[in-house]
C-alpha cells in the first residue's frame, strides 16, 4: 500500500511539473506573439510617417518655388505699374545723398 501512495504522489508531482512547464511555455508563446504584433504595428507606423514626411517635403518644395515666383522682380514691377499706377522716378525726382 505504501508503494501505491508513493506512486500516486510521484504521478501528482510529475503531472504538476508538466502543468507548470506547459503554463510557462504557453506564457512564452503569448509574450512572443504580443512582441511580434507590436513590432509589426510599429513598422506600419514608421512606414506611414515616412510617407507623410515625403509628402510634406514635396509640399515644401512646391511652396519654395511659389515663393520664388511671387518674389520675382518682374512680377512686382508689373503689379506696381499695372495695378498701382506707379512709374520709375525721373532724374528731377531723384536726390543723391553724399
Amino acid at each position: 500500500m505504501a508503494r501505491k501512495t508513493r506512486k500516486k504522489n510521484g504521478d501528482v508531482k510529475i503531472t504538476g511539473i508538466w502543468i507548470i512547464l506547459m503554463a510557462v511555455f504557453i506564457a512564452e508563446l503569448f509574450l512572443y506573439t504580443w512582441c511580434r504584433v507590436n513590432c509589426i504595428d510599429v513598422g506600419y507606423d514608421i512606414s506611414k510617417e515616412t510617407k507623410k514626411q515625403h509628402e510634406l517635403i514635396a509640399l515644401q518644395n512646391n511652396l519654395k518655388i511659389e515663393l520664388a515666383s511671387l518674389k520675382s522682380p518682374e512680377r512686382i514691377s508689373k503689379i506696381a505699374k499695372d495695378q498701382l499706377g506707379l512709374k520709375a522716378p525721373t532724374k528731377s525726382q531723384t536726390i543723391v545723398i553724399p
